[in-house]
């Protein structure tokens, strides 16, 4: 049976590198968004929305009805704009239900405080494996593709499947494996799967990273990856995925917005509590990484 052909709107986020994904089944019908991006300044700890605002505003002139609020994983490079979106338009907040394990990583890290829970109950909805859920006329279903970390998550809908940060346009990559509890063995099969789809099955990115001589690409296709993927084409196995893979993020640095992301993106986007003279704090923890 043929996949249905959902409509996909991308907007890439140039600060991060990250690309925020509007699927919908028609125009004037119902929509997911799939990893909103809030604009944070490191130096100021100034947040803004003008990037989340975008992706709204084609919601709205579209007169779609959301659904879904889809996070692929609790990133690491960008914070979540997921609430300034369920304020503007609706929606339910949705990640894999191993987000709890990341939870309790990143609870112990910073310290967070007491009651602070780590099962999931941030979310609105927590996906397993397997599940499928509507888009309107659209079924989606998730894939539980662990490797860059434990809870990543990707989304199929018809023929177009968004894959977080498991893989990179094929002249980048794959994602780092060497997070807390990262694994490059399960990369290397979470990988594999997405590639077992028909070659004109579409891919939609989280991340790009382009050299300069191309602008950023936010799709391409299984059969493209399958081919040119320069760490997980086809003839490349396991063994030298994972050598290659642990070699290389040894050199790599922490993303610059770590510390600010993972304890906002752990909170389904929120801030942590605000404390006794009414402001918000993130917390930097010393020589932890």
């Amino acid at each position: 049976m043929a996949h249905a052909v959902p409509h996909v709107q991308s907007f890439f986020h140039e600060d991060t590198s990250t690309f925020t994904h509007v699927v919908y089944d028609r125009p004037g019908g119902r929509a997911a968004i799939v990893d909103p991006v809030l604009d944070f300044d490191g130096a100021s700890g100034r947040t803004g929305t003008q990037s989340a605002d975008e992706v709204i505003a084609f919601v709205q002139r579209e007169q779609l009805t959301l659904d879904w609020i889809l996070e692929t994983h609790a990133h690491a490079d960008h914070l979540s704009a997921a609430p300034h979106v369920k304020r503007r338009l609706g929606g339910q907040i949705a990640i894999g239900a191993p987000i709890q394990r990341v939870q309790g990583v990143f609870k112990k890290l910073f310290h967070l405080e007491e009651g602070f829970a780590a099962d999931g109950s941030q979310f609105d909805h927590l996906f397993a494996d397997g599940d499928t859920f509507q888009i309107g006329t659209l079924t989606a279903t998730v894939w539980h593709v662990p490797g860059h970390t434990p809870a990543d998550m990707a989304y199929q809908v018809g023929d177009a499947v968004f894959v977080g940060d498991t893989i990179f346009p094929p002249d980048v990559g794959t994602a780092r494996c060497d997070f807390p509890g990262g694994d490059a063995h399960q990369l290397y099969q979470s990988v594999q799967r997405l590639l077992a789809l028909p070659d004109d099955t579409r891919l939609f990115m989280c991340h790009d990273y382009p050299p300069t001589d191309r602008p950023p690409q936010g799709m391409c296709t299984v059969g493209q990856q399958r081919q040119r993927n320069i760490h997980v084409r086809e003839g490349i196995d396991e063994a030298s995925f994972v050598a290659m893979r642990q070699a290389r993020d040894a050199t790599l640095a922490m993303p610059r917005l770590i510390l600010p992301s993972v304890q906002v993106n752990i909170r389904a986007g929120e801030m942590p509590p605000a404390e006794a003279d009414g402001r918000h704090y993130l917390k930097l923890p010393i020589n932890a990484f």
